[in-house]
C-alpha cells in the first residue's frame, strides 16, 4: 500500500495534500504535479514542495521542487524502491550513476509499473535488489541528504529515520504534522 501526499510552503505555513500518482510515469510529470500543488495552495512559484512517497515499512522518498529549479530527491531504500512503481520514477539515471542512453532499446514495451507486457507485476519480488531493466541498484539510502537541512532535518537526522514513520517525524519537525495527517 502507499501513501502519497505534496506539502507545499505558503505565507500561512504548510498546507498538504493528497495525491494520486496513478497519472505520474516520471520525474517530470511528478514535477510539475508538485508545481501545480504550489499554484492551487497559494503559494509563489519559487515556493517549496516537498512530496512524499512511501511504501508501507518498506521504503520512503521526498522530492523536493523549489521555483523551476530541477528537483531534488531522496530515497531510504533505492532496492526496495527498485522494486516499486512509484519508487522507479524516483530513481533516475542521474542518482543511480548510470547513462541514461545505455538503457533499453524499447521502452515502450514497460507498462507503469516497470514490467513488460504480459509479465507479471512480481517478476523481481525475490528481492534481488534490481530494477525492471535488471541492473543492480544499491540498497540502502540513495539521492540527495542534504534535502531537508535547512528546513530543520540534518542529513544525520533524515539517514536515522526508520520507514513507516519517517514521513510523520519530517512533518513534525517542519510544523507540519497536523496538515499532513488531514491528508493521511
Amino acid at each position: 500500500m502507499y501513501f502519497a501526499a505534496l506539502l507545499a510552503r505558503t505565507e500561512d505555513g504548510w498546507e498538504a495534500s493528497d495525491t494520486e500518482l496513478d497519472d505520474v510515469e516520471t520525474l517530470s510529470d511528478l514535477t510539475d504535479l508538485a508545481r501545480e500543488a504550489a499554484a492551487e495552495a497559494g503559494g509563489l512559484e519559487d515556493e517549496t514542495v516537498l512530496v512524499f512517497i512511501e511504501q508501507e515499512d518498506a521504503w520512503f522518498g521526498v522530492v523536493r521542487v523549489d521555483g523551476e529549479e530541477d528537483p531534488r530527491i531522496y530515497v531510504s531504500d533505492a532496492a526496495a524502491a527498485a522494486r516499486s512503481a512509484y519508487g522507479e520514477i524516483l530513481l533516475t539515471d542521474e542518482m543511480l550513476g548510470r547513462d541514461p542512453d545505455d538503457g533499453p532499446d524499447d521502452l515502450d514495451a514497460l507498462d507503469l509499473d516497470g514490467t513488460e507486457d504480459g509479465e507479471s507485476e512480481t517478476a523481481d519480488d525475490d528481492g534481488d535488489g534490481t530494477d525492471a531493466s535488471g541492473e543492480a541498484v544499491p540498497a540502502g539510502p540513495l539521492g540527495d541528504t542534504e534535502i531537508l537541512s535547512d528546513l530543520g532535518v540534518p542529513e544525520k537526522d533524515l539517514l536515522g529515520l526508520e520507514s513507516g514513520e519517517a514521513l510523520n517525524e519530517i512533518a513534525d519537525i517542519l510544523g507540519a504534522a497536523e496538515v499532513l495527517e488531514t491528508v493521511r
